[in-house]
């Protein structure tokens, strides 16, 4: 039945059962009308429109909660569906938007694991110019600023040295970044190697970074451990710029069948501001390998990134 024909009912049986006890009652209407007479019609309408509005809202609670859904579904935290309860039209439009989610759902993870793609690919180019241009440009200018302050007078020699530091400080930065944007560890050592370097990058005075690595770590994929290094490299930038924190403990433990990483610091927290474009970024990196991320308060203050990797990694 459809949801008209639902609602038409109802306030057709409501009017029926409000004209059958004016029929078939004792209760008669004078003229001019009596005060008496005047409260029992008050107290039949007040019943009547009582009665229709408890069915109306027995045959729409399926579309409010549908409607609730709908106003707080997060493309980048899936799964959330409404039950398909009720009848009719409403069971139809309940699967339809459930079609709709899921649809959206698998293209935005198709599009975002090409723009991750694309984005990591032109990381790797801006790094490697970085390394073969940049660097090498600027090593060679560090020797030969060597070469002519061998042959300079004293004074010379000492401004030239200064230039000499400015240079080998900005070639450091330089190597720095292209680190950053493309982890040559990550892909020459492995993801342990790869989180050893990234806390030791980290780590200066004023800011002491912890790690524990398991040792029985499972096999991952390469999508997977690039994954855990950025949500990582993330997390970590986060609490370095932003948290105005002073310890940060990095974690990489097996939980079967999966891995589990979890960042905590110790700084101001994140509150309720809204989430970022650097946490949306790690929510959908997360999705492109079926994992869960939270971000929250950690148990002592501060905040927790916690990524979930199923068994194995592996895209969606």
């Amino acid at each position: 039945m459809s949801l008209f024909w639902r609602i038409f009912l109802l306030n057709a049986a409501v009017l029926v059962a409000a004209a059958a006890l004016l029929a078939l009652g004792p209760a008669t209407v004078s003229t001019p009308l009596l005060l008496t007479e005047a409260g029992v019609l008050a107290a039949g309408l007040a019943a009547m429109l009582a009665a229709n509005a408890a069915l109306l809202r027995v045959g729409l609670a399926p579309l409010q909660r549908l409607t609730r859904v709908m106003t707080t579904v997060d493309l980048l935290k899936p799964g959330r569906r409404p039950t398909a309860a009720g009848h009719g039209e409403v069971v139809e439009l309940i699967a339809t938007f459930n079609t709709m989610l899921d649809r959206l759902e698998a293209e935005r993870a198709a599009s975002s694991a090409r723009a991750l793609s694309a984005q990591e690919g032109e990381r790797h180019r801006v790094a490697q110019e970085l390394h073969d241009e940049v660097g090498q440009t600027l090593t060679a200018v560090l020797l030969e600023l060597k070469r002519v302050a061998d042959h300079a007078p004293p004074g010379v020699r000492e401004e030239l040295h200064q230039v000499q530091e400015t240079t080998r400080t900005s070639l450091d930065e330089i190597r720095r970044i292209a680190r950053r944007l493309r982890p040559g560890v990550l892909e020459e050592l492995g993801l342990g190697s790869a989180l050893k370097a990234l806390t030791a990058e980290f780590s200066r005075p004023g800011l002491a970074v912890r790690r524990h690595l398991d040792a029985d770590l499972p096999q991952l994929d390469k999508e997977t451990e690039l994954v855990l290094y950025r949500v990582a490299q993330e997390s970590l930038t986060n609490a370095a710029r932003h948290a105005e924190a002073g310890r940060v403990d990095l974690a990489l433990r097996r939980r079967p069948p999966g891995v589990e990483l979890s960042v905590r610091d110790d700084g101001r927290g994140i509150g309720r501001a809204p989430e970022g474009a650097g946490i949306s970024g790690m929510r959908e990196r997360a999705l492109l390998v079926g994992a869960e991320l939270t971000v929250g308060p950690a148990p002592e203050g501060g905040t927790e990134v916690r990524l979930a990797v199923p068994g194995g990694g592996g895209s969606r």
